[in-house]
């Protein structure tokens, strides 16, 4: 009876930890990772930036002009990002918010990416855009869900975070679109430019048994230039 009591009362303890936001687990990083060191004079906060003194804090912390000037697209994808972030605007340091501002030329694209530590929202102010974000792996012999959507101006579509998506100016315009990301530095994993373009790159044999391609293909790819539209 007494073993079959405390069974019980650490069945409930876990129970109540589990549920308990506050100690379920660690707090979402806000960086790729954060190496412990025991020198205090290499150490960075965390979240990678140290507070300023409230004392000595403007406007102008909490203030960035230039968001209605379009960005250039004359690149090879025909889209270029504009973002706001902790490190062009400080104010927004632990505020677990951040813009951008995506431009397209014609059936320019910004293409699958993911966003390790943000969900995003975005909205289309000009153009039509193919949106669209493929969900995560559901099982053995099943295929990844694709969700996609025709956004035209006024629209609001939402890419859950960590999830790969992308968009694509479908319209016969320039398009231009705002996106919110719910961190201070939601982060940017181009996915062909961290397969194909990393430094060094991946074992081109592992690359080619992955994809289940012949491995010129794989070698055509890494020797192409992955550009980067942030």
């Amino acid at each position: 009876m007494a073993l079959s009591l405390k069974f019980l009362v650490v069945t409930i303890a876990i129970l109540a930890l589990a549920s308990s936001p506050s100690t379920a687990s660690d707090p979402s990083p806000l960086q790729d990772f954060c190496v412990a060191v025991n020198d205090s004079k290499a150490t960075v906060f965390i979240n990678g930036k140290v507070c300023k003194d409230p004392k000595l804090v403007t406007a102008d912390d909490f203030f960035r002009s230039g968001l209605n000037k379009p960005g250039n697209t004359s690149n090879q994808l025909g889209s270029v990002v504009t973002a706001v972030n902790v490190n062009n605007l400080p104010g927004l340091n632990t505020l677990g918010i951040s813009v951008a501002r995506i431009d397209f030329a014609r059936r320019g694209l910004n293409p699958p990416h993911t966003h390790p530590r943000g969900t995003e929202v975005l909205v289309v102010l000009k153009g039509r855009l193919y949106v669209g974000f493929v969900l995560s792996n559901p099982g053995p012999n099943m295929k990844n869900k694709l969700l996609t959507k025709i956004l035209n101006p006024g629209d609001v579509f939402v890419f859950p975070q960590g999830l790969v998506h992308f968009q694509l100016n479908v319209g016969k315009t320039n398009a231009i679109a705002f996106a919110g990301l719910s961190s201070q530095n939601p982060g940017v994993i181009t996915i062909a430019n961290a397969v194909f373009g990393s430094d060094p790159p991946i074992n081109d044999n592992f690359l080619a048994k992955a994809f289940q391609v012949d491995k010129k293909v794989i070698d055509h790819l890494q020797e192409q230039f992955w550009w980067d539209n942030n």
